[in-house]
């Protein structure tokens, strides 16, 4: 998160300390860029469901510059500096147009395989960074749940064993995955090591003889931290090249999404994969819809690793995939004086897989008239974990949808089809 508010300097500095704390765990100390990724392995390798990628945009994704709402006159008012002009959207739709930044996405859009959801967003309005990245993480208001809500899919899907999470990227808390299902923190594939292990300091093979023979309830954890190890070598040993003449961008996201391909088509059984891409929280200089400024080339990047990882996975890796980008709130529908956005409350989401329907913008638009909005924000129409909700139950084999999002039916938008 590049924040200029307070809370924002507030939350680094909550989350280094976390990274302290966190060190001492078991699996918190495996270690490499600072990127968040985590990666859940299926404990039943007959899992046949798609494979769900979660792409949190962090900081606050204003979802009105990625899917523009053109034919609201709303749009052009509120934002006199920074709305995109018509001629240049992408898309080709009547009312909603892409932002051109997105082009590298555009032949995913034609041909279905990516679609948008509008005036998406959680059941009230928290524009604080953290408590709302928490509400959404934890997806359960009004409930004592405390577990992340894809540790409680994990869960229904049986998963119980730490190769069914690998939190890649980083040794802090993944909240999304805070739960009885154990998982592993590591930073990158190719990284996969023991902070601290080496020659000098054998910390796992140490570990490994100072448990062998114990009592399976004690040898357990270090067992399964030494197998994770062993698994890395191997694939370390493997290598890997991407396929189909994809080239990711040599950024965090890029090389997150190439690990996150790479496991799925290592056949390890994956059931899901959550990657966080930040710097999202665009409180000034937005910019114009031109390479060279900040939203331009944000999303440029989003665009460009998000479309390596389709055409590396090629149709029929997709074919068994649905990704799914999600923020903690949107941005707010005026523009500010310094030609950036506050935070604000509705937004967008996008959808990714052989599975949606795409080529098109779902949801219920409330419209940006000063009578339609919320504060100054977008109104929220449909709650996000709906729309995940209706892909777990369909994609992913989720049957008892109210284990994962309490209360919530999955939603009736038809953004995927049935398996």
């Amino acid at each position: 998160m590049n924040c200029g508010c307070d809370e924002a300097r507030k939350v680094s500095l909550s989350r280094r300390r976390l990274l302290a704390a966190g060190a001492a765990g078991a699996f918190a100390g495996l270690a490499g860029s600072q990127l968040d990724t985590q990666l859940a392995f299926a404990a039943d390798p007959a899992y046949s469901g798609d494979v769900l990628v979660l792409l949190s945009l962090r900081g606050g994704f204003d979802g009105l510059s990625a899917v523009v709402p053109a034919g609201d006159p709303g749009y052009y008012t509120a934002r006199p500096g920074i709305g995109v002009p018509k001629s240049q959207l992408i898309g080709g739709g009547t009312f909603f147009g892409l932002h051109p930044a997105l082009a590298p996405l555009l032949p995913y859009w034609t041909s279905g395989k990516l679609a948008a959801v509008q005036a998406v967003g959680q059941p009230a309005p928290n524009r604080s960074h953290f408590s709302a990245m928490e509400e959404l993480e934890r997806a359960a208001p009004g409930t004592s749940l405390r577990t992340g809500w894809l540790s409680r899919m994990l869960g229904s899907l049986g998963a119980d064993d730490p190769f069914d999470a690998i939190a890649m990227g980083t040794a802090r808390p993944a909240r999304v995955l805070d739960g009885p299902a154990p998982y592993l923190g590591v930073t990158s594939i190719d990284g996969l090591a023991l902070t601290g292990d080496d020659a000098a300091k054998p910390l796992a093979a140490t570990m490994a003889a100072l448990y062998k023979g114990a009592p399976a309830t004690l040898a357990k954890t270090a067992g399964q931290l030494t197998g994770a190890l062993d698994r890395g070598k191997a694939l370390r040993a493997a290598g890997y090249t991407p396929a189909n003449g994809a080239s990711y961008p040599s950024t965090e996201l890029g090389a997150a999404l190439r690990d996150v391909a790479r496991m799925i088509k290592a056949g390890a059984g994956l059931m899901t994969a959550t990657v966080d891409s930040g710097d999202w929280d665009m409180h000034e200089n937005l910019g114009v819809a031109q390479p060279g400024r900040r939203m331009h080339d944000q999303l440029a990047q989003l665009a460009s690793a998000i479309a390596a990882f389709a055409t590396d996975l090629g149709p029929d890796g997709l074919r068994r995939v649905t990704l799914v980008t999600i923020s903690e709130f949107g941005r707010r529908v005026a523009q500010n004086g310094s030609g950036g956005l506050d935070h604000g409350y509705g937004n967008a989401m996008f959808l990714l897989g052989g599975g949606v329907r795409g080529g098109q913008v779902h949801g219920t638009w409330p419209g940006l008239g000063a009578g339609q909005l919320r504060d100054g924000d977008l109104a929220v129409t449909t709650d996000y974990r709906a729309v995940i909700g209706e892909i777990l139950r369909a994609r992913c084999g989720v049957r008892d949808l109210a284990s994962v999002f309490p209360g919530v039916p999955a939603s009736s938008l038809g953004v995927v089809t049935a398996r």
